[in-house]
């Protein structure tokens, strides 16, 4: 699917649509909605039919949260989002108010009355969240009621898209690397040593990496919509949409999985009766506790038992990614050759640039999506962390500028994302003295050798250790999990300044992008994906040690680093880095990018 640079919503949207949705608030006696970003899935992209919280307020970002008094309302949004909510939404509607702090439970505390009844729809909100708000409501007298229909849908009407129902298929063995019977095996006997009989599993990535299944039900991941009851046996029932089962997909799953509609689900739920059940809270909604409870199981509460299976990836996954990372790596560098050279001579904007390196992608043949859309800022535009080029913002390229692009796509063997700041002209040497330290982060993150049990948040620092020598930081993670043909934001693992209980494992693929950014002037980001090394000895040593092996091949812009800024170890590293994208990438080039590239990765 090709991006697009049109407004997907605009701040008419809240005085248009505010007053159907309160006529309907009104209809079941609510004085308030709480309007979260997730869906029914708990998804992080949404299908245009969820996004909820868009066509009540026109706010489009991954992340956010709306309450809807009768007579007032207020969006939420964190650090990301402050330029972009402010575009999109009326403030004359919606007071604008920070995610992270205080929050929606701050803002009930302070603007709920007593006596108010708000609403709120079981099927959006995680068991932790909802018991937050619920205490912030009752301390203002309030109360929290659980709607049969949400008064956001009702609202909505037929105006609102139709659910997806793109076909669910089949995910090969040659890319997924084990057999479907055998995860639900070892994931099953997971489940006995918890002592549950049972898990229930809503999360999308969760069931295509389970059953060997793709979907297309949420925008730049290969999801299927769906749920599934996996027994301990490894017998499961999987709850999907009849349009989305194509011809071959029963016999693919087996005998051992039954497949069922989705309004089975209930039932399905009601007979776990007296069982000890799996959920997770930060995957499903309250509605299955709540489906759960009045059926009398007992329910587990504790981690999807396939995410750390599924963030360990096998041999062939690994294998595959790396084919994928070479594949992209030449778009990649056709790319950057291209705004080296014709680039440089007629800066381009935003929107050509992503638009020719979607071309570069498309030429290989292989591509079957973007793992999301293509983050192309100019000059100032590159430090806003989430930015993306519409027909209104687009911005052209300005000699002595910096261009930032934050870019991945999706094949069958792999899915990608990688990040690459260009200089446009001659960059300052404030300019290159930020990328060099930028750089030595990224370097120190590629290059630490680490014990068994070390996690993300351990790690971190050494990312900012150079930033933070010179007074300077950025205010977003460091690295996120990658999924294999899967989202491009996976757990449970991580790399940021949150404490994280998950200890890095081989198989884990993580990115590591530092960076930093100047408001109005010029953003900066280097980004790499890395796979976790099974643990080896140091000759020397007394402990074996775990790496990092990098998949991403692209050149890193020789013209914006500080030489001197680098120690030799540095320089030896970057050599070493782009040596082997010479040997991997130069291969699959045309003789005159090959040769831009032998010149771009020259030692430094």
């Amino acid at each position: 699917m090709r991006q697009t640079f049109d407004e997907t919503t605009d701040p008419s949207f809240g005085p248009t649509h505010l007053p159907l949705i309160r006529q309907a608030m009104a209809e079941q006696g609510l004085d308030a909605l709480l309007v979260p970003h997730e869906d029914e899935h708990q998804n992080e992209y949404l299908p245009a039919a969820n996004d909820r919280l868009g066509w009540a307020t026109g706010f489009t970002g991954s992340a956010g949260a709306a309450v809807i008094f009768q007579d007032k309302a207020a969006v939420f949004v964190d650090g990301r989002y402050t330029l972009q909510v402010r575009d999109q939404v009326d403030q004359a509607t919606f007071e604008i108010h920070d995610l992270m702090n205080g929050g929606v439970s701050a803002y009930l505390e302070a603007a709920a009355k007593p006596g108010q009844a708000i609403g709120y729809d079981p099927r959006l909100h995680s068991p932790d969240a909802l018991a937050r708000l619920k205490i912030a409501a009752a301390k203002a007298g309030a109360e929290l009621k659980p709607v049969p229909l949400n008064p956001l849908d009702a609202a909505w009407g037929e105006a609102r898209p139709a659910q997806p129902a793109a076909p669910v298929v089949p995910h090969p063995l040659q890319y997924a690397g084990e057999e479907s019977a055998a995860k639900r095996k070892r994931v099953g006997e997971s489940l006995t040593a918890q002592g549950a009989s049972a898990a229930v599993l809503t999360a999308p990535a969760t069931l295509a990496w389970l059953f060997n299944i793709r979907g297309g039900d949420v925008i730049r991941s290969p999801l299927p919509l769906g749920q599934a009851i996996l027994a301990a046996d490894g017998t499961a029932r999987l709850f999907l949409d009849p349009r989305k089962v194509t011809p071959d997909l029963p016999a693919w799953l087996g005998n051992a999985v039954a497949l069922e509609r989705p309004e089975d689900l209930p039932q399905a739920l009601a007979a776990l009766k007296g069982q000890k059940v799996l959920v997770d809270p930060a995957q499903s909604s309250v509605w299955y506790f709540d489906a759960l409870g009045e059926a009398d199981a007992e329910v587990l509460r504790a981690e999807d038992p396939c995410a750390l299976p599924r963030a360990c990836k096998n041999p062939v996954e690994i294998e595959g990614t790396r084919t994928a990372h070479a594949r992209d790596g030449a778009a990649l560098t056709r790319f950057l050759h291209w705004l080296a050279t014709d680039g440089q001579t007629t800066p381009p904007d935003e929107i050509t640039a992503v638009r020719k390196l979607e071309g570069f992608r498309e030429a290989t043949g292989a591509l079957k999506d973007l793992s999301f859309d293509t983050i192309a800022g100019a000059a100032g535009n590159g430090a806003v962390v989430h930015y993306r080029p519409t027909e209104r913002l687009n911005r052209r390229a300005e000699t002595g500028s910096l261009m930032l692009i934050d870019s991945g796509a999706q094949y069958l063997d792999g899915t990608t994302d990688v990040t690459r700041t260009v200089a446009i002209g001659e960059p300052s040497p404030e300019m290159r003295e930020r990328f060099t330290l930028v750089l030595k982060g990224h370097l120190a993150l590629g290059r630490v050798r680490f014990p068994a049990g070390t996690t993300g948040s351990a790690l971190d620092v050494l990312a900012r250790q150079a930033l933070w020598a010179h007074g300077l930081d950025y205010d977003h993670g460091t690295g996120h999990g990658v999924g294999s043909y899967l989202g491009v934001h996976e757990g449970p693992q991580r790399i940021s300044k949150s404490p994280s209980p998950v200890a890095l494992k081989p198989g884990m693929i993580l990115s590591n992008e530092p960076g930093y950014y100047k408001e109005g002037a010029y953003g900066i980001r280097i980004e790499n994906l890395q796979v976790v090394t099974e643990a080896e000895a140091i000759p020397g040593g007394e402990r074996p040690m775990h790496g990092f092996e990098t998949l991403t091949l692209a050149p890193i812009d020789r013209r914006c680093i500080a030489r001197d800024l680098l120690s030799e170890e540095e320089r030896a590293q970057l050599d070493a880095y782009h040596a082997r994208v010479r040997e991997v990438v130069g291969p699959q080039l045309e003789p005159q990018v090959r040769a831009w590239l032998d010149e771009a990765t020259a030692p430094i």
